[in-house]
């Protein structure tokens, strides 16, 4: 059966995530608040950063700063882009 929740990206009621993301608060926050499509948004978003950007996962800065912008990216705020990047017109 699929979960509904409300996506505080998309402002809508939409299929929620299979199982929270992250262990403990955050992760439960993020179950109950983001839609599987916004997740599945930001990990693409996250990969383009960490590779555009050259993100060193071990760095506690650089997680840091992906966790900063995860945070903009799912509240629907304006949110760090890759050098040159040009959104893609929606279908």
């Amino acid at each position: 059966m699929t979960r509904i929740i409300f996506c505080r990206k998309y402002q809508t009621d939409l299929e929620g995530l299979d199982r929270p993301p992250y262990p403990g608060p955050k992760g439960q926050e993020l179950f109950d608040t983001v839609s599987k499509k916004a997740w599945e948004e930001w990990q693409q978003h996250q990969t383009m950063l960490i590779n555009e950007k050259h993100l060193n996962m071990r760095d506690a800065e650089s997680r840091a700063f992906l966790q900063a912008e995860m945070n903009k990216f799912l509240s629907g705020e304006a949110f760090e882009q890759a050098e040159g990047y040009v959104p893609r017109e929606p279908d």
